[in-house]
């Protein structure tokens, strides 16, 4: 994570830092570096925790799409959130996801599921917990993750105004604490995985509330058919 630093613009590598002074994360770092020292795979690659940071300054963001933690399989992971490389095929969870905009908006979507486009439009693409072990899915929790992103939320929410938060399932409802609701658009819905989908997120029209309040604002609308 510090190699990664100067990656980040001034705004996020300030918060950072300031959470790497707290005993909390300097243990995550250790806990990191002790897994990968007894020869675990960990997910994503060290470059790319923080690729949600660096690829959505903090004065440009303007969406906050929350995912949980970061895909298992190898080459999926990319560290922004529902995002795969380019020609690694798509989970079921954002195939959802697209299918959702396409009924929202009428925008067919491309075959690619990498979300560079999004994040340079600034939407900020972020897990809950980013990082986990090869093949076990939330095998990262409640190692010191959760509080890091709440600190980064946190900041968002008190220091910007008139952002859209997307709050899908259970592990990103429990981060509407760290939000106001009185600054910012708070949409939530069920998960978009295959178990989830039918429960609230099919239908909820997110995309499209979400561009309306950008408009309102006199912000241009994001263009969620443009990927990476």
């Amino acid at each position: 994570m510090i190699s990664t630093l100067n990656l980040l613009d001034a705004d996020w590598r300030h918060l950072v830092m300031a959470e790497l002074e707290k005993p909390y994360l300097a243990e995550l770092v250790r806990f990191l570096e002790r897994e990968e020292e007894a020869g675990r795979t960990v997910y994503p690659p060290p470059a790319q925790r923080l690729a949600a940071l660096a690829q959505t300054p903090f004065k440009a963001v303007k969406v906050v799409i929350l995912g949980q933690d970061p895909y298992a399989g190898p080459g999926q992971a990319m560290g922004l959130s529902f995002s795969v490389p380019r020609g690694v095929r798509m989970p079921p969870s954002l195939k959802n996801i697209y299918a959702e905009i396409e009924r929202d908006l009428g925008t067919r979507m491309p075959d690619s599921g990498d979300l560079s486009g999004w994040a340079r439009q600034g939407v900020l693409l972020l897990n809950t917990i980013l990082t986990v072990e090869a093949g076990r899915f939330g095998s990262h929790q409640r190692k010191g993750w959760e509080r890091f992103t709440d600190a980064l939320l946190a900041a968002l929410s008190a220091r910007r105004s008139g952002l859209v938060f997307m709050l899908w399932g259970n592990h990103a409802a429990k981060k509407a604490g760290c939000l106001s609701a009185e600054r910012h658009l708070i949409l939530s819905s069920s998960h978009p995985s295959p178990l989830g989908v039918r429960h609230g997120f099919r239908g909820c029209g997110h995309f499209g509330e979400a561009n309306r309040y950008l408009q309102a604002q006199g912000l241009p609308p994001i263009d969620w058919s443009a990927v990476g």
